[in-house]
Order: C-alpha cells, then structure tokens, then sequence
C-alpha cells in the first residue's frame, strides 16, 4: 500500500534515534527522547490551500527537522509514518 498525500502534506519517517550519548553510555527505550529529524517520503502537489496558493520546498528522499508535536501518527504495514503540512517542517538537513 501507498501513501499519497494532499494539498500541502508531506510523508515523513523518524530517522532512528541514537543508542548511546557522546561519552558511550548505552540508552534504554524510556530515556531516549523522540526523534525530530526525519526523512520525506512523500510530498502533496501544493496548489491553493485554505485560500493561499501554496508552492512545496520539499522533496522526497530529503532529511527535515520537523516540529515535536506536529503531524498525524499513521500505521500501514507495520511501518510508522507522519504526516505533517509543509508549515511544520523547520528546516532541510544537508
């Protein structure tokens, strides 16, 4: 199955989050904090939304900073995705 979005969503996918710290203390699941980089997988056509003509700056297969409590948590096919607008996205890692 496949996710399309629309308007001016955007697919995510958490990038794994670090197993240890810098001084190479191992992490349990508990203490790790939520991961806010991820990378795009897919991205809506844009186009007018809510009245304003939105133009996407993203692209798939990008790395992003997103917002910690943005987007909408999906499960399909035992894969953990999100989806967000394009206004929460903060930031294109390069």
């Amino acid at each position: 199955m496949k996710i399309r979005p629309l308007g001016d969503r955007v697919v995510i996918k958490n990038v794994e989050a670090e197993e240890t710290t810098k001084g190479g203390l191992l992490l349990t699941n508990a203490s790790k904090e939520k991961p806010q980089m991820a990378e795009v997988l897919a991205v809506g056509p844009g186009g007018n939304v809510d009245g304003k003509e939105i133009v996407m700056s993203v692209e798939v297969g990008q790395k992003v900073i997103y917002s910690k409590y943005a987007g909408t948590e999906v499960k399909l096919d035992g894969e953990e995705y999100i989806l967000v607008r394009q206004s929460d996205i903060l930031a294109i890692v390069d």
